[in-house]
């Protein structure tokens, strides 16, 4: 009865802008660590080619040894026991995965972009036997920056 007299005013709904496409991106991070939408590389691509990054599907076309510089999201970093203080690096783009090889003297002088970073760069040596592929790192670059707040995870094992 309280409200009986008071009525029903009419609201208007508020008009709110759609999110852009970065935007869902980083929401579908936040709450499932992933997403169906474009892959956040592909909104990075423009600035990771003015970097002279090339994405991991141009690799194929490039000859065994040599020098490279790719981009990648770090899906994973391992230093088994028995590899003598090497650490093999998984980088993933929007067109798929890449192993990374970082030799001990090249992981303790550049370790903090090693172990920090959520988005790396890589330069080095490009070597594919027997249809593997990986890259021999010789310099690493910590660009998380470039992902702002969008939180991507990576499974570790040492």
């Amino acid at each position: 009865p309280l409200f009986e007299a008071a009525g029903s005013a009419a609201e208007e709904r508020p008009v709110l802008p759609a999110p852009s496409v970065a935007e869902d991106v980083h929401a579908d991070y936040r709450m499932l660590g992933t997403t169906l939408g474009p892959h956040p590389l592909s909104l990075l691509r423009g600035e990771l080619q003015a970097r002279r990054c090339r994405d991991f599907r141009q690799l194929a076309e490039i000859e065994p040894g040599a020098l490279v510089r790719v981009a990648g999201l770090v899906r994973g970093r391992q230093r088994p026991g028995t590899a003598s203080g090497v650490i093999f690096v998984t980088l993933e783009d929007e067109h798929g995965m890449l192993n990374v090889v970082v030799w001990r003297a090249v992981g303790e002088q550049q370790r903090r972009p090693l172990l920090q970073a959520r988005l790396l760069q890589v330069e080095g040596h490009l070597e594919r036997e027997a249809g593997v592929q990986h890259l021999i790192a010789g310099r690493l670059t910590d660009l998380s920056p470039l992902l702002d707040e969008l939180m991507v995870s990576s499974r570790d094992f040492h």
